[in-house]
């Protein structure tokens, strides 16, 4: 699929409508859901607190694989100059731990063992399926489109402000070396969610990419709203999934 020609016959939105519309699947971002309402109400019991970081590690560790599926499908390099910024932000560098090594460290603060982490000891099917299924979408995607998924950081910043001052507020017993990870976010969702957006804007020249790149955003928020209700179901109503 060659992603920067534009189709004869289609008429794409302006651009401030298509980002209006991709704004707009902002809805149904994932801090509405009832597990992060809890959360952000410090009403999550230690336990459950604990079952929210060991299954969303999963994902944490899953973020550079997906960003290097998605440069292996980018023939462009000054592109894929500028995305692997991404990886190294997760995996880390000399200078930097990562964001991977900081969510081992969040663990660590609520009382959880590295070792239980690397080894996925408490990671719900529910979440691993969506995770894996995330991961899949971007290897098997145009690249522009698989980009487009990530848009979710539109959205991040305010939760990530909400959260750390709900940790603060609600959960004083975790430490402050564990909201390392999401001080971080505050800066690089925004730096790199503007990045996408321009490009994503730029590349999408026709109806039908703009199209699937709502889509795609709107497949990455229900998957991350999925990977809640897997935890929902096993940590708040106490239903165990065998």
């Amino acid at each position: 699929m060659n992603i920067s020609r534009r189709r004869a016959g289609d008429s794409p939105w302006p651009a401030d409508h298509f980002i209006a519309q991709l704004r707009r699947v902002g809805r149904t971002y994932h801090d509405r859901h009832p597990f992060h309402v809890l959360m952000n109400q410090g009403k999550l019991t230690r336990q459950q607190l604990q079952g929210w970081v060991a299954n969303r590690f999963y994902y944490q560790t899953q973020i550079p694989i997906k960003d290097a599926a998605i440069l292996s499908n980018c023939p462009e390099r000054d592109i894929r100059r500028a995305w692997i910024q991404r990886i190294l932000d997760h995996d880390g560098t000399d200078a930097d731990l990562g964001g991977i090594e900081k969510w081992l460290r969040l663990g660590e603060a609520v009382g959880l063992k590295r070792r239980e982490l690397l080894a996925q000891e408490r990671l719900l099917p529910g979440v691993r399926y969506a995770v894996d299924a995330y991961v899949t979408f971007c290897r098997s995607q145009p690249w522009i489109i698989a980009m487009a998924s990530s848009l979710t950081e539109l959205f991040a910043p305010a939760l990530m402000s909400k959260r750390i001052a709900a940790f603060e507020r609600h959960y004083p017993w975790v430490k402050e070396e564990g909201l390392r990870y999401f001080r971080g976010r505050l800066t690089q969702a925004p730096r790199d969610a503007d990045f996408a957006l321009r490009l994503v804007v730029e590349r999408c020249q026709s109806r039908e990419l703009q199209a699937s790149a709502v889509a795609a955003l709107k497949f990455k928020c229900e998957l991350l709203w999925a990977m809640l209700d897997a935890m929902y179901l096993e940590y708040v109503l106490n239903r165990k999934i065998k």
